[in-house]
């Protein structure tokens, strides 16, 4: 079966990695969250995309410039004029798993340390998975691969994937070079033969950000391992139309 993984939550409908997001994620059905996680200022573990916090709240600056406590004064849903939304803040990792304590899903978690270079957030990651018991419930994925390949080494038992955004060939091969079970392509870098060999391979192959219907379609006809969309209750409702 297809797994649907809501990209940064429910981000289509949602103010994206905020627990709105999460909470939609979970009440449509989905099977795992897909977010991104950065350092504050105080070596905190806080979940946002941006390396800095313009684009999705009402503050300015660097993320790396925030404390936990500044940061999470900004309003998060400052781009969704929605009433229904009006006091969404970003939120800590460990307040995201906390939550997620209460039900099964899967949690993606992307490491934005491609620009930045947050020393020790491999080691904070893991260190949180650790603490929760959570080492069969997360995928750590990154453009930095450097970065996925240290989280193997310092917890085997955490499952890592590769994203990447171009042509890559034999990509089954590489996965496995680094210890990985999955991939993580762009949509664009991931057609039929590739996903279907991957697997074949034994190595997963989760695309992103699958938002179209055809697209969605294309993928569970060929039982693609798993889809990162923004709009799981969409991708949900069809891959229930493709079993009944």
């Amino acid at each position: 079966m297809t797994l649907i993984f809501a990209h940064r939550g429910s981000a289509g409908t949602h103010p994206e990695n905020t627990m709105d997001a999460f909470f939609e994620a979970e009440r449509v059905g989905a099977d795992g969250i897909e977010l991104d996680v950065q350092l504050t200022k105080d070596g905190e573990i806080v979940v946002i995309h941006d390396e800095t916090v313009d684009r999705t709240t009402n503050g300015k600056g660097f993320v790396k410039d925030y404390t936990l406590k500044e940061i999470q004064k900004l309003q998060a849903n400052f781009k969704f004029k929605s009433k229904l939304f009006k006091k969404n803040r970003v939120p800590s990792l460990r307040e995201v798993f906390q939550w997620l304590k209460g039900n099964d899903m899967l949690c993606n978690i992307e490491l934005k340390n491609s620009i930045m270079d947050y020393q020790g957030l491999e080691a904070k990651v893991i260190g949180l998975i650790r603490e929760f018991g959570f080492e069969d419930r997360i995928i750590i994925s990154s453009f930095n691969h450097y970065s996925i390949v240290a989280c193997y080494r310092l917890e085997p038992a955490v499952e890592i994937a590769p994203l990447y955004s171009s042509g890559l060939y034999m990509p089954w091969i590489y996965a496995r070079s680094i210890r990985a079970k999955a991939i993580h392509p762009n949509l664009k870098a991931a057609p039929d033969e590739i996903i279907v060999e991957a697997m074949k391979n034994g190595i997963a192959v989760r695309p992103y950000t699958v938002n179209k219907i055809d697209q969605m379609e294309r993928l569970l006809s060929i039982d693609c391992s798993a889809i990162v969309t923004d709009f799981p209750e969409r991708a949900v409702k069809l891959r229930n139309h493709k079993k009944s």
